[in-house]
């Protein structure tokens, strides 16, 4: 099964999924945060979904940004409308960033990034995720 991630923002919201193995964090989509339960139904109706990791938005002093009301109606709706998957925050701090930088890096230019506002959103997700999955790994 797969563990989805949500970067939850107030207009668009980017999601990435993990493969079935649970071995790699891919982006999935952006979406209008408008839009996005019945995106997310109509996904799980498609795939099988173990958990959600949602990005806990907080300062860089550690206390809750503006966003995080938001965050947690929404999770407060998931947990009524799916209490069979769990739904777990995780740090968001600096996600943002890092995507920015990554998108950067990976050659894309800057009139492409400036049309994919979207693209930031999903990639950071991915980083949620990935850096979620790499938190629970033992060696």
């Amino acid at each position: 099964m797969r563990v989805l991630s949500i970067d939850y923002g107030r207009k668009r919201t980017g999601l990435a999924v993990t493969d079935p193995l649970q071995i790699i964090a891919n982006g999935l989509a952006t979406v209008s945060t408008s839009t996005l339960l019945e995106f997310l139904e109509n996904y799980i109706a498609k795939e099988p979904v173990e958990r959600v990791v949602i990005g806990k938005p907080v300062q860089m002093n550690g206390l809750p940004s503006e966003n995080l009301q938001r965050v947690e109606a929404f999770v407060n709706r998931w947990k009524k409308l799916h209490p069979e998957i769990p739904i777990t925050y995780y740090d968001e701090r600096f996600t943002s960033a890092l995507a920015h930088q990554a998108i950067i890096d990976g050659g894309v230019r800057k009139k492409a990034r400036r049309e994919n506002k979207g693209l930031v959103d999903e990639v950071s997700a991915t980083i949620i995720l990935q850096d979620w999955m790499s938190s629970r790994k033992t060696f």
